[in-house]
C-alpha cells in the first residue's frame, strides 16, 4: 500500500485496493511555534500556556501557495456585514474546520483528524490529534465522539427519531467503538459513500460533541435540582430542549459552547455587532510555526440586506460577498479606489444560476400529462433565446447552458451542456405541434386539450429584479411560439408548501449544487430523493418516507435515475462511480427534468486592499466549497497588523 510522504506539505488520500488511506504531515518542533502577540500578556501573567503546550502534538500545517500568496504575521481586526443575527453560522462555514475536509483541489484530506482509514467503503477509522484541545483548553478526545454516540445520537430521550439520515445505510446504523482515547471507528455491513463528504460539509455533520461541557444538561450526568434550575434559566422545556438550545455547534450562537473552530463568538444575541476572537487552541499553523489564524478578531455587523451593497460601497466591510449581487459590480467598481478596496470576480459553481423546475407531480391533470411529455420539455428549453438573456442581463460574461456540471468538473461533457439548450424556436414549435397543441385562441396562445389557454404560472421565491428579468426575457420567448408565462412571487414557507402540495405546476430556482462534482461526490441531485426537489416533490416525499406518503416513481427515465443512485452509493471504485455519473447525466440532460438557463455567473468579492493572501481568482460555491472555507480564512493577514 502506498502512504502519503511525511514531508509534503498537505496530507493526501490514496485509493488503493478497496482502502483509503490518508495520514498526517510533519510537524514544526515546538521550539518552532510563534504565539500571536494579542495572547502574550496572558501566557506572561500564567493565564494561558505558551503554543508548544496548547497545540496537538502534531499541528496541521497549512502551506501556503498561490500567486500573491505567502505566509503572514498576527494581529488585526477584520469587518464584514451579515443581514441578520442567525449568520453567526457563517464563521463555521468560514473557519472550514472539519474531521476531514476539501482541499483547494476539492480533494478530501483529514484536518481535525491526524489521519483516517476506510476499508471497503464501509469500515472508517479516525485518529484524533494527541494534545488537541477544546477552545477553552479541555482534551478533545474519543469521549466527545462516545458522548454524541451514545447520549446524543441513540439517546431515544433526545433523539427518538434515531441517528441522523447520512449515518444511515438501508436503514442500519454503524457499530460505533472507542478504540483508545484518540481512535473511534465506524463500521457498516455495506458501503458508506456519503459519510466523508458530509463530514466536510458546508454545514457538516457533526459526530462529536464537547461532553465536558454538554454533561452538565443531561439528565443521565447532572444532579436533577440543579438540571431543573438550568432549563428554567434558559427558558425551555425540558433538558433536552436543553441539549439542542446549548449544543448546536453550527448555529454558533452560544459563547460559552467550546469550539474547535478558528474564532470563538464572545457575546451573545441579541445584537447588531458580533466579535469572534482567536481561539488560542487553534490547531493549524503555518510552515514558519505561527499558529493560526492570523486575525486576531473577526467583527460581524448586522445591517439591512437592502443596504449591504451601500455599505460596502462606502468602505465598511474589508471581506464581504453576503448581500452582493452581479448587478451591484459597477457601483462596487466606482467605489474601488475611493474606499481603498478591489472587486474581484469569482465563477459560482452551481449547475444553474437560475433553473425553470416543471413538476411532474403536479396535482393539475391538465399540466400534469403534458409537463410528463419529454418533447414538452424539450420545446420549452429551445424556446428560451439564452445569449439575449446573457448579454442583457450578465453583461455576456455568463455561461449559457443547461443545469449540469460545469467545465471545471472532471465529468463534463459539452453534450451535456449544449443538449435542447440551443435557441431553436422553429424546432420548439414543431415539438409542441406534434404534441397535437395546434390549436389557438385569438391571442395566438396554444390551447391545452382541455381547451384551457397554455399559461404557464412559474413560482419564485425571490422577488430580485434579476429572477424578474431573466422571467421577463423567458417569457417574452414563449409567447413566441404560443405560451404565456407569468410570474408569482411567494414567501419561501409558502413556495415550497405549495410545491409539495402539487400547486405548483413549475417553479424557478437555484441548478444543482454542487455543478463541479468529481466520481466520488454524490450524484442524488440528479436522481429522485427528497420532497425538496422541485421537479418530482411527491416522488421524493415517497421514498424519504418509505412510501407512507408522496407516490411512486412511474416515469422509466426517472426510475432508472434512482436506480443508478443506488448503485453508486454502494459502488468501491472512482471508474464506476465515474461511469454511474455519466449515465446520469445523460438520462438528466436528455429528459431535460430541470431547464437551466445560464450558469457560472460572476460573484462580486469585495477584498479591502490590507488583506492578504485572498485567492485572486476563486470559485464561490456553498457545498463543496463554504465559501471562502476552503481557501483557509485563517491564513488572510492584514498587512497594517501591528
Amino acid at each position: 500500500m502506498k502512504k502519503s510522504n511525511p514531508t509534503t506539505a498537505l496530507a493526501l488520500s490514496v485509493a488503493c485496493a478497496g482502502l483509503i488511506l490518508a495520514t498526517p504531515i510533519a510537524g514544526a518542533t515546538a521550539n518552532e511555534f510563534i504565539d500571536p502577540p494579542m495572547l502574550k500578556e496572558k501566557i506572561a501573567a500564567g493565564k494561558l500556556a505558551a503554543a508548544k503546550d496548547r497545540l496537538p502534538q502534531e499541528p496541521k500545517i497549512i502551506e501556503i501557495a498561490g500567486e500573491g500568496r505567502e505566509p503572514g504575521r498576527h494581529g488585526g481586526d477584520l469587518r464584514t456585514l451579515m443581514s441578520s443575527t442567525k449568520d453567526t453560522k457563517r464563521m463555521v462555514v468560514y473557519g472550514y474546520a472539519r474531521l476531514i475536509g476539501y482541499n483547494e483541489k476539492l480533494e478530501l484530506e483529514p484536518d481535525i483528524l491526524e489521519s483516517y482509514e476506510v476499508k471497503e467503503g464501509r469500515i472508517f477509522t479516525f485518529k484524533l490529534r494527541k494534545g488537541h484541545k477544546w477552545s477553552n483548553g479541555h482534551p478533545f478526545t474519543a469521549e466527545d465522539f462516545r458522548y454524541y454516540w451514545e447520549d446524543f445520537a441513540t439517546d431515544k430521550d433526545v433523539s427518538p427519531g434515531g441517528p441522523p439520515v447520512l449515518m444511515l445505510v438501508d436503514g442500519e446504523a454503524p457499530k460505533f467503538e472507542v478504540i483508545d482515547e484518540t481512535t473511534v471507528r465506524y463500521t457498516w455491513s455495506k458501503p458508506n459513500a456519503h459519510f466523508l463528504t458530509a463530514l466536510a460539509g458546508a454545514a457538516p455533520l457533526y459526530v462529536y460533541r464537547p461532553a465536558h461541557y454538554m454533561k452538565q444538561f443531561h439528565a443521565k450526568y447532572a444532579d436533577p435540582e440543579t438540571l431543573a434550575k438550568r432549563v428554567k434559566e434558559h427558558r425551555q422545556r425540558n433538558w433536552v430542549a436543553l441539549q439542542y438550545h446549548l449544543g448546536r455547534q453550527y448555529r454558533n450562537n452560544n459563547p460559552d459552547l467550546p469550539t474547535l473552530q478558528p474564532w470563538i463568538l464572545t457575546n451573545r444575541p441579541p445584537t447588531d455587532r458580533f466579535i469572534f476572537a482567536r481561539n488560542p487552541f487553534f490547531h493549524r499553523v503555518d510552515k514558519n510555526g505561527r499558529q493560526l489564524p492570523y486575525i486576531d478578531r473577526w467583527i460581524m455587523t448586522i445591517a439591512s440586506s437592502s443596504l449591504i451593497p451601500a455599505k460596502v460601497g462606502t468602505g465598511e466591510s474589508d471581506l464581504q460577498t453576503q448581500g452582493l449581487q452581479f448587478a451591484n459590480v459597477t457601483f462596487l467598481k466606482e467605489a474601488e479606489e475611493r474606499n481603498d478596496y478591489t472587486v474581484r470576480l469569482w465563477r459560482t459553481a452551481r449547475g444553474a444560476r437560475m433553473a425553470l423546475y416543471p413538476n411532474l407531480t403536479t396535482s393539475d391533470e391538465d399540466w400534469r400529462s403534458l409537463i410528463r411529455n419529454t418533447n414538452f420539455r424539450r420545446a420549452l428549453s429551445l424556446a428560451i433565446n439564452r445569449t439575449d438573456i446573457n448579454d442583457s442581463i450578465f453583461f455576456g460574461l455568463a455561461l449559457e447552458a443547461n443545469n449540469t456540471v460545469l467545465p471545471d468538473s472532471p465529468l463534463y461533457r459539452e453534450e451535456y451542456a449544449t443538449r435542447w439548450a440551443n435557441y431553436d424556436p422553429k424546432k420548439a414549435n414543431k415539438l409542441l405541434d406534434g404534441l397535437g397543441l395546434e390549436k389557438r385562441n385569438r391571442e395566438g396562445l396554444r390551447l391545452l386539450p382541455s381547451g384551457r389557454p397554455m399559461e404557464i404560472v412559474v413560482d419564485s421565491a425571490d422577488a430580485g429584479t434579476e429572477q424578474s428579468d431573466v422571467l421577463h426575457l423567458i417569457g417574452e420567448a414563449w409567447r413566441e411560439v404560443g405560451i404565456k408565462l407569468h410570474n408569482t412571487v411567494l414567501q419561501r414557507d409558502v413556495f415550497r408548501n405549495r410545491i409539495f402540495a402539487g400547486t405548483t405546476v413549475m417553479s424557478s430556482w437555484w441548478g444543482i449544487e454542487n455543478g463541479i462534482p468529481g466520481p466520488d461526490s454524490s450524484p442524488r441531485e440528479l436522481a429522485p430523493t427528497t420532497q425538496a426537489q422541485n421537479q418530482w416533490p411527491k416522488w421524493g416525499q415517497y421514498l424519504e418516507t418509505k412510501g407512507e406518503a408522496g407516490s411512486p416513481i412511474d416515469l422509466e427515465p426517472a426510475q432508472r435515475l434512482a436506480e443508478l443512485n443506488g448503485q453508486w452509493a454502494t459502488a468501491t471504485s472512482r471508474e464506476e462511480k465515474a461511469k454511474i455519473w455519466h449515465e446520469m447525466l445523460d438520462i438528466y440532460t436528455d429528459q431535460v427534468y430541470s431547464i437551466g438557463i445560464v450558469s457560472g455567473v460572476l460573484q462580486p468579492v469585495i477584498v479591502s486592499n490590507r488583506l492578504r493572501n485572498v485567492p485572486e481568482k476563486g470559485i464561490y460555491n456553498w457545498d463543496p466549497g463554504a465559501h471562502f472555507g476552503i481557501y483557509r480564512p485563517d491564513t488572510f493577514w492584514l498587512a497594517d497588523a501591528k
